[in-house]
């Protein structure tokens, strides 16, 4: 597994990811996610997105059916990822109870208050944090 910064991809690489998918919003991957290569191909996306000082959301999580073992060790390396940011807290919203359990296995901590963002529809789901050490 070998994570890419979007905008330094290939461009050839993402549209062909994109073609597979109707879940990723390019301009938004693009500005501030990264891509998830196996075998030389891209075969997922996140966007760890700033929302307020060392608070970031983590969105557009997406991985190929084929891929799915991997986002256990996918979520432990967002969080790496995070802590070299100097995150105090990262935000998800799970929409399936598989990713469920596996962020509740991870010590992310479910939500009863949505976190507030603009320009974002309520979705069904669940919001889960998870305090950067």
């Amino acid at each position: 597994m070998k994570l890419t910064i979007a905008s330094e991809a290939s461009e050839n690489k993402i549209d062909e990811f994109l073609r597979t998918t109707n879940q990723v919003d390019k301009d938004s991957l693009l500005k501030e996610g990264y891509v998830v290569e196996i075998d030389e191909q891209i075969k997922g996306c996140f966007v760890l997105s700033n929302v307020e000082g060392r608070v970031y959301w983590l969105k557009q999580l997406y991985i190929a059916k084929e891929s799915a073992q991997i986002l256990p060790v996918l979520l432990e390396t967002i969080i790496v990822l995070a802590k070299g940011k100097e995150a105090k807290k990262i935000y998800v919203h799970s929409h399936q109870p598989v990713v469920d359990i596996l962020l509740n296995a991870l010590q992310f901590h479910r939500q009863k208050d949505a976190l507030e963002l603009r320009n974002v529809a309520r979705k069904e789901g669940n919001w889960w944090a998870y305090d950067v050490s």
